[in-house]
């Protein structure tokens, strides 16, 4: 045991955020054009994002590793029609990205909002301002109101520069002289076209949120709109599973999780949203996640006869990923703010799980090397939210950590395939993974199981 405090527990640190040896770059903020839009950029080391306020405040594209996450309206590039012409045609111009909603939706009364339409809400001209720069940017959408819902949204969305973490605060403001009721949803519409032909739709592009073991829906899920049986839903070891097949539907989940994935396991990139689900309160139509294919649907035409769309041009290419906050009640002048977080990652279509750490497709393991000595092999693969170094933590039969043995160094692009011989003492019965990030700050674990005689994921 003494030999092998003195190889591990002695282990250099990273360096700290203060020192001299630590890498620290900067974020940074300007104007930009994005496919003739007006557009606002925010950049560090691993990510870039670009914003156009004209479109409602829109996030219209975020990349990571060379990888657009985004689906973008092409049909409607560097244009704009603003709400009162689009009212006037009945239309609702989809340009792509990610925005802010009010649910429920409907049209059968005030209390529900009849999108999606063209409205101050959607498509409105939001102010833009730069809350800070440097270490961390951090900018602000301003909408304007919106008469028949009551409601004014305004985002901030951010990044520091040490990690590709985007942060969101979308708040929803009464701007009426009467009490509303509502919920704000965050509404991704991630592309789903084959990366290597566009003009052909993704067949290995999936979603997932954890299962409510508890849930008010029959099948652990609802489906909404679209086949009732659509082959694309599943649950299965409490996680919601969607495989994104080229039909309409809409499926809602009452999660519990906190989280979902969207991962492309063509390109093996992923995204992983975090929210705070909060127990017991109450969501529209008890969904705190919800899922929406677009693609082939039968429509009823001006005639009244049955269409089918079936053209990428009528369904183009791509899913929403929506987010609910709880109903919340809001009196005059009074707002409620709903955060989230995104990670982009590195994962293949065998997603196991989400951590605070990053993602597992393959879960922690080990086995014995032919020659022991004392020594494990440890194995999986993960994608990590932040750059720094996967360390062993090593735990005895009453908890207590005995020792940290160092892994190897990791960042966000790369996918990290784990395969470490380590030492460990008599006295380990357990081992983490944990992340350290290049602050030394440590992000979680990627997993943990038993070692000795009974072996087993923790």
């Amino acid at each position: 045991m003494l030999a092998l405090v003195s190889s591990v527990g002695l282990m250099p640190p990273l360096a700290r955020a203060d020192s001299p040896a630590a890498v620290r770059g900067v974020c940074k903020v300007e104007p930009t054009l994005f496919e003739g839009w007006k557009a606002e950029k925010i950049t560090n080391e691993w990510v870039e994002l670009i914003i156009v306020p004209q479109l409602g405040g829109r996030l219209m594209q975020v990349t990571f590793g060379g990888h657009p996450y985004l689906f973008v309206n092409r049909e409607l590039a560097g244009r704009y029609f603003p709400p009162p012409e689009g009212a006037a045609k009945g239309k609702w111009f989809n340009y792509g990205g990610d925005k802010i909603w009010p649910m429920p939706e409907g049209s059968q009364d005030d209390q529900h909002w009849p999108g999606p339409i063209s409205d101050a809400l959607d498509d409105g001209e939001y102010a833009f301002s730069v809350l800070s720069q440097g270490m961390r940017c951090t900018v602000r959408l301003a909408g304007p109101p919106d008469q028949r819902t009551g409601l004014q949204y305004t985002r901030e969305i951010g990044i520091d520069s040490e990690s590709p973490e985007i942060t969101f605060r979308a708040t929803m403001k009464n701007a009426s002289t009467h009490p509303i009721r509502w919920s704000v949803q965050s509404v991704t519409q991630y592309d789903t076209a084959d990366a290597a032909k566009p003009d052909r739709y993704n067949r290995d592009f999936w979603a997932f949120t954890p299962a409510n073991p508890q849930s008010s829906y029959l099948d652990g899920y609802h489906v909404r709109s679209g086949l009732a049986e659509d082959p694309s839903y599943s649950v299965k070891d409490r996680l919601f599973k969607l495989r994104w097949l080229y039909l309409q539907g809409e499926v809602w989940v009452d999660s519990p999780g906190s989280w979902l994935a969207v991962v492309d396991g063509s390109t093996h990139f992923a995204m992983v949203e975090r929210f705070h689900f909060q127990s017991g309160a109450e969501y529209p139509g008890k969904a705190s996640v919800i899922f929406y294919k677009n693609g082939p649907s039968v429509d009823v035409n001006d005639q009244g006869s049955p269409v089918i769309r079936t053209s990428p041009d009528d369904a183009p290419f791509y899913m929403e990923a929506e987010l609910n906050s709880p109903m919340m009640d809001l009196k005059p002048g009074e707002s409620y703010t709903f955060s989230s977080e995104w990670f982009p990652t590195r994962m293949g279509s065998n997603f196991k799980t989400a951590t605070e750490a990053g993602v597992i497709g393959e879960p922690l393991a080990v086995s014995e090397p032919s020659a022991n000595g004392g020594m494990l092999m440890l194995t999986g693969s993960f994608g990590v939210f932040f750059a720094g170094r996967l360390v062993a933590c090593l735990y005895d039969d009453g908890g207590s950590e005995v020792a940290r043995v160092p892994i190897e160094s990791v960042i966000p692009t790369d996918p990290v395939k784990l395969e470490q011989a380590i030492k460990i003492s008599p006295a380990t019965t357990a081992i983490s993974v944990h992340l350290i990030d290049r602050s030394g700050v440590d992000r979680g674990s990627l997993g943990a199981i038993r070692v000795g005689r009974e072996r087993g994921g923790l």
